[in-house]
């Protein structure tokens, strides 16, 4: 580590030797995360360890607090025109990190290439999807059109990151992974990156808004949960996310550490392979390959969901770091429908599995992810144990790592997996649209529904509700698509997780309820 800490201060060097000056007696530090982002390019994929990392670097055009609120950012005023245009007035003064001026068309460049990354396993289409075609008026104005009217338009458009207008049409993601596409309006300038192990920035001592409280932040890859908590106990690292609950009790003791939690939107569900006839990982009860895909029928998924005491994950697995959910969206959010909860009956899963011609069950293999999230591991094993005592046959439960398993999931290789989603909005219209809505690609809809679910009156829910102008109505219609989702067995929702964020003494952090981990979120001890 010392090493490491020398490597940070020879890239410091280096650029004060090229004439970039640093905050006086600027604070470096280092980041112990969990999870290395998929891809430099901002507009790879929509994963929180994708967005943790680009939010140093780049900016979107509103900004989200901790608590999801938005508000300015490269945008600092819009107002809808008709009811299918919206104007932005973007933020004057602004420069890109190689010195060029932030104008409109960087934001209509921005919106018109996230409608299609190749290859990426979380594309961020959906957030695009209403967009028909930007006007830039004149460099700080710009005018979208969206096919239908669009009342949620500046939430979804305000998940994109921007990237420079020049870089043009055929940059790849590999030209941002190589850093020489790296070029953001961030506060924090990029760096280097050392794959699987670290991203440093720099302070951007040209950043337009408050200026940045470090002078180098390095994001410190460090998978496995011990290693991770033990670099914060040893100072190899002065702030660490995602601390397992086995380690709350004895990290909140030692002097000098101090925790941050907080009860994030983001929710953990299992996804069914429903729309195949035959599925990868479905055997019969003696272990051979199925020609008729149990889980496309609705009593089965209804069935399986009945088996997951989903309690006792939160309680015996997490250690009461989550709360169980028996849908997508928490109390409090838009689309919450109060009478939806978890049904824990092992008795009547046996009754609609018999009912669905199982009586003697099926056989499953389940996957899961083992660095992901906070016991994803455990959780994965325990959601096999219950649906052994449920009557099925559990093959094998098997978990990889994130990056390998993100690909398989995305690339329908798995019959039953553990999998979450981050809602970034205070309600369930963009995660609704990406989980469920029948894929799309063309229109950017249903991009996150990986085992490829359609319900047309839940895509008709979901349409109106994109729509609606008023928020009451809207959220009506939400919660009614919910509830549609749900009792179709659309997917099996968990739990909503509880995460803790730690520091030793001289950093203060600021929970993140999106989840993100970015120096945006700490600040030097005063």
């Amino acid at each position: 580590m010392l090493a490491y800490r020398a490597f940070k201060n020879l890239l410091v060097a280096a650029s004060l030797l090229a004439g970039v000056a640093l905050p006086a007696q600027a604070v470096d530090v280092v980041i112990g995360r969990a999870t290395e982002q998929s891809a430099l390019d901002p507009q790879y994929a929509q994963f929180t360890p994708d967005v943790s990392t680009a939010d140093n670097i780049f900016e979107r055009v509103v900004t989200a607090s901790p608590s999801l609120k938005l508000g300015p950012g490269l945008a600092v005023s819009w107002r809808l025109v008709d009811p299918t245009t919206w104007e932005l007035k973007l933020r004057p003064g602004v420069r890109w990190h190689d010195g060029s001026p932030f104008t409109a068309e960087d934001v209509a460049f921005s919106l018109k290439r996230a409608h299609f990354i190749p290859n990426s396993p979380a594309p961020v289409a959906a957030y695009v999807s209403a967009v028909k075609d930007t006007e830039a008026v004149d460099d700080l104005t710009l005018r979208v059109h969206t096919v239908t009217p669009a009342p949620l338009l500046i939430e979804q458009i305000g998940q994109i990151f921007i990237i420079p207008a020049k870089l043009g049409a055929s940059v790849t993601t590999e030209d941002f992974n190589s850093g020489r596409a790296v070029i953001g309006t961030g506060p924090y300038r990029f760096r280097s990156r050392l794959p699987g192990d670290s991203v440093v920035v720099q302070a951007n001592p040209d950043y337009w808004g408050e200026k940045p409280k470090f002078g180098t932040v390095t994001l410190k890859f460090i998978s496995n949960d011990t290693a991770r908590s033990a670099a914060l106990l040893s100072g190899q690292v002065d702030v660490i996310e995602q601390i397992p609950p086995t380690d709350v009790p004895a990290l909140s003791s030692r002097p000098g550490i101090t925790l941050f939690p907080a009860v994030s939107m983001r929710i953990v569900y299992l996804a069914l392979d429903s729309a195949r006839d035959v599925s990868p990982f479905v055997t019969d009860k003696d272990g051979r390959p199925m020609q008729a895909n149990p889980l496309r029928d609705r009593r089965v998924r209804l069935a399986l969901s009945m088996m997951i005491n989903r309690d006792a994950i939160v309680d015996r697995v997490l250690g009461g770091a989550g709360v169980a959910a028996g849908q997508t969206e928490p109390e409090g959010f838009g689309g919450h429908d109060p009478n939806l909860r978890p049904v824990y009956d092992p008795v009547g899963a046996r009754k609609l599995l018999a009912e669905a011609g199982y009586p003697n069950g099926f056989g499953l293999t389940v996957h899961g992810s083992n660095n992901r999230f906070p016991k994803d591991s455990e959780v994965t094993q325990a959601l096999g144990q219950m649906f052994t005592r449920g009557g099925l046959r559990i093959n094998a439960v098997e978990v990889l790592p994130y990056n390998v398993y993100a690909g398989q999931a995305t690339q329908r290789k798995l019959s039953a997996f553990v999998f979450s989603y981050g809602n970034t909005t205070n309600n369930a219209l963009l995660g609704l649209s990406a989980l469920l809505h029948t894929y799309d690609a063309q229109a950017g809809l249903g991009q996150l529904n990986r085992v490829r679910y359609s319900n047309p009156k839940l895509d008709e829910m979901l349409e109106r509700a994109s729509a609606e102008f008023d928020e009451t109505r809207r959220n009506a219609l939400l919660a009614a698509a919910a509830d549609e989702a749900m009792h179709d067995g659309a997917l099996m929702p968990l739990y909503w997780q509880k995460l803790y964020w730690g520091s030793r003494k001289g950093f203060i952090v600021t929970p993140d309820q999106g989840e993100r981990t970015s120096a945006l979120f700490i600040a030097p001890e005063k």
